[in-house]
């Protein structure tokens, strides 16, 4: 086979299954928005189940939804016969996916499953199949063809599930009103974790580890307090740990450019008065967004009345996968 055929085939592949998708969208209808509710109206938790390439395309899903704040979680439906049945409480909503509607395990369950009674939503690819006639609502996600050359192998079916299940989870995202912290709070070892859980006193200097100088202290009193501490730069701070100013690696180059003594010079009259600062509590990646609109490479951490709490630099933040 060629290399050009390998293409033809891989875009077909991808066609077929676009159309599969767009044929979707016709069906957000009545039924689709009777589903949000049934899930958003849950007091317990969604299960849902599938056999096979089903299953597997229902792991994402569970998964999915219980990532966007409405708790799930996936049940092999072979497996439920034999005592996971158990799982399922009074409370919890059923997600069953077929393709046929006709899956043996999952017909196996439904009159379980009414005897609880827990409220079914089905997707499947046939309207009039035993599955989709017993569910409380059925979501057609019925495609002209598969992908596979052979008619056989799940290809555009499972796509189109997937998408639907998608669209199922994020329309009742929208409607709990989930956000950007909700989410990190359900992936804290992500970096989308990462950047909106940590916070700036996180990961800050603190103590004995903050590079401050007194006002009457030398240049060179200062440049050691720069190297000792290894942030590029110093706070300037009265005895109540106010900040005055900064002296940064960058004001070190200006200072050489005009001649200073490095012995003699008070830093007070070389810093940069007041210095770009921000508060403790503000989220980490606020810290960088800040840093790259200034151009700077460190911060000076202080409270409402400018008392000095710490400080940090691009370094801190690359340690704590914020960049």
């Amino acid at each position: 086979m060629t290399d050009h055929a390998f293409e033809k085939l891989g875009k077909a592949v991808l066609q077929t299954e676009a159309q599969s998708i767009r044929a979707l969208i016709d069906r957000i209808d009545e039924r689709f928005h009777r589903a949000c509710r049934m899930i958003l109206d849950c007091r317990g938790r969604i299960v849902v189940t599938g056999m096979g390439k089903s299953g597997h395309i229902g792991n994402k899903i569970a998964a999915t939804l219980a990532s966007t704040g409405t708790p799930a979680f996936f049940m092999h439906p072979g497996e439920a016969s034999h005592g996971d049945l158990g799982m399922i409480t009074a409370d919890d909503l059923v997600i069953a996916l077929s393709n046929s509607g006709e899956v043996a395990e999952i017909i196996t369950l439904l009159p379980l499953l009414k005897r609880l009674p827990v409220p079914l939503i089905s997707l499947t690819g046939n309207d009039r199949s035993t599955l989709a006639e017993m569910a409380d609502v059925n979501l057609d996600v019925s495609v002209e063809k598969e992908a596979c050359p052979l008619g056989l192998a799940p290809t555009s079916s499972t796509t189109a599930s997937l998408a639907m299940g998608d669209a199922l989870a994020i329309a009742v995202l929208e409607a709990r009103g989930f956000t950007e912290e909700d989410f990190a709070r359900s992936h804290p070892g992500g970096s989308l974790g990462r950047r909106l859980l940590l916070r700036v006193r996180d990961i800050m200097h603190q103590g004995e580890r903050i590079p401050i100088v007194l006002p009457d202290a030398t240049l060179k009193q200062a440049l050691l307090e720069m190297s000792n501490k290894g942030l590029g730069m110093t706070a300037i701070a009265d005895h109540d740990q106010r900040l005055i100013g900064v002296y940064t690696d960058g004001d070190l180059r200006r200072t050489l450019d005009s001649n200073a003594d490095i012995q003699q010079a008070r830093v007070i009259d070389h810093m940069t008065r007041g210095g770009i600062t921000i508060d403790a509590d503000q989220i980490a990646s606020a810290a960088l967004k800040l840093m790259d609109e200034k151009a700077i490479n460190g911060l000076i951490v202080t409270d409402q009345n400018g008392v000095i709490q710490g400080a940090l630099n691009m370094h801190d933040l690359l340690r704590a996968g914020i960049v």
